[in-house]
């Protein structure tokens, strides 16, 4: 059986992978798996269930919460969340585990299963192999009183905006803000929470239906909000994904802020603040190498690991450093948030911009970025893509023809059936030419 897991939960097709048998037998799993490591000793076992918009998380959630009751452990629904939302409430609310539906930037038709740890932290890859060998396993079911209870927890939504306007030290009035939902899990709390910390909001894309998420909008379809921003006349726009962990910006002009420039501006922001430990910030190896050279020339060190927001907040638990980024827009701010939160996020450049008075765009230049070009293959067999030789001497003749003004990145994609191809060099003909190249090689030589 292929595994289950990939790099942020369990990702498909929903009621095609992800079925609600699957989401059950996960969940029973899952409990049993963390009661023998002790995380239940000596109390009633207690788990949390968020859910983002889309139709199918109704039954993928009940039957979540079968299999976790069936097994004992007491249930609480926060219904419609951001997934860093239900992060900090298995933290804030002592839950034993937390479960979020959700399969963030992709299309309406496909589902997650994302598991946290208690403190709201991602699960460990051991934990999650154990879960999934686990699976439809004979056990001895509990009766009467000792199934699980569940309820409605009808204040999670402003318990979550409450902790997120704390962190905002002054106020953001006279900053206009366009805020894009992706008609997703931030849709009510986004709004929210920027205005209670004193912006005033204009938010587009936030009436979902259960089939409109991602549709258009959000992250992965920054032309709506640049658009919004200009007509608006406001300041700056934020977008975000289906469950609102990633953001990304646009400045006064519609011209795009990426992860990469948000990770700078907070990057110098906290060290200003004196909260960015060992004066470093942790990225992954997509980073633009334009922000490597900026951080370098502030004396920021940066620390690079593989793609993933689990690996970068592996690395900043293992340095105890205090902010970590992905250029996708997943931030991670360690003295506020166990995950990656898009709402954070813009609070955080908000207060920035409140604060030194400037735009997102003075503020975003402290970098440039090197032409940058992704191109992802789909179709192909991902899992070949390490060993192939002849591959391999492409990408190896492509690194030598860069040299030192470029680079060449080619992974497999942790959450979706396709090869990735990431090339920077001096000029994007020059990237897009040598990223086309490459993806005509994966092709050839990955088809399945």
């Amino acid at each position: 059986m292929a595994k289950l897991f990939g790099t942020d939960g369990v990702r498909g097709l929903a009621n095609g992978h992800v079925t609600a048998e699957l989401a059950l037998d996960l969940s029973v799993s899952a409990a049993h798996v963390l009661a023998e490591r002790g995380t239940f000793a000596g109390h009633r076992p207690f788990a949390v269930v968020g859910r983002d918009t889309r139709i199918s998380g109704q039954f993928l959630e009940a039957a979540v919460v079968a299999g976790l009751a069936s097994a004992g452990v007491d249930v609480l629904l926060l219904g419609d969340l951001p997934t860093p939302g239900v992060a900090y409430l298995t933290g804030s609310l002592g839950a034993d585990l937390g479960v979020m539906l959700s399969a963030s930037h992709n299309a309406m038709p496909d589902n997650g299963i994302k598991f946290l740890a208690r403190g709201g932290v991602k699960l460990d890859d051991a934990i999650e192999d154990a879960i999934e060998a686990r699976l439809e396993e004979p056990w001895e079911r509990p009766t009467g009183a000792d199934v699980g209870r569940v309820r409605t927890h009808a204040t999670a939504i402003d318990e979550y905006v409450a902790h997120l306007t704390g962190t905002v030290d002054r106020p953001l009035a006279g900053i206009k803000v366009v805020l894009d939902c992706a008609n997703g899990a931030a849709s009510v709390a986004g709004p929210q929470a920027l205005r209670a910390a004193g912006a005033e909001v204009v938010a587009i894309c936030a009436e979902p239906d259960g089939l409109n998420i991602n549709e258009g909008c959000g992250s992965t379809h920054l032309d709506v909000l640049q658009k919004a921003v200009v007509e608006h006349g406001a300041d700056v726009g934020f977008a975000l994904d289906g469950d609102a962990d990633r953001c990304l910006a646009v400045d006064a002009s519609g011209a795009v802020v990426d992860g990469d420039q948000i990770l700078a501006i907070l990057a110098l922001s906290l060290r200003e603040q004196g909260h960015l430990h060992d004066d470093t910030v942790v990225a992954t190896v997509m980073s633009n190498l334009g922000f490597v050279n900026a951080m370098k020339a502030a004396g920021v060190t940066v620390r690079q690991t593989v793609v993933g927001d689990r690996y970068v907040l592996e690395e900043m638990k293992a340095g105890g450093f205090s902010l970590g980024g992905e250029q996708s827009g997943h931030v991670i701010m360690s003295e506020h948030a166990t995950t990656g939160d898009g709402l954070l996020t813009t609070l955080q450049v908000l207060r920035r911009m409140a604060a030194t008075g400037s735009s997102i765009a003075d503020l975003a230049g402290v970098m440039t970025r090197l032409p940058q070009v992704l191109v992802n293959v789909p179709g192909v067999d991902k899992a070949r893509a390490d060993s192939d030789e002849a591959l391999a001497a492409a990408v190896a003749e492509a690194t030598a023809e860069l040299g030192e003004t470029g680079r060449v990145l080619l992974r497999p994609s942790g959450t979706e059936p396709l090869v990735r191809v990431m090339v920077e060099a001096a000029t994007a003909e020059q990237a897009q030419g040598v990223a086309e190249r490459l993806a005509d090689v994966v092709r050839e030589r990955l088809a399945l």
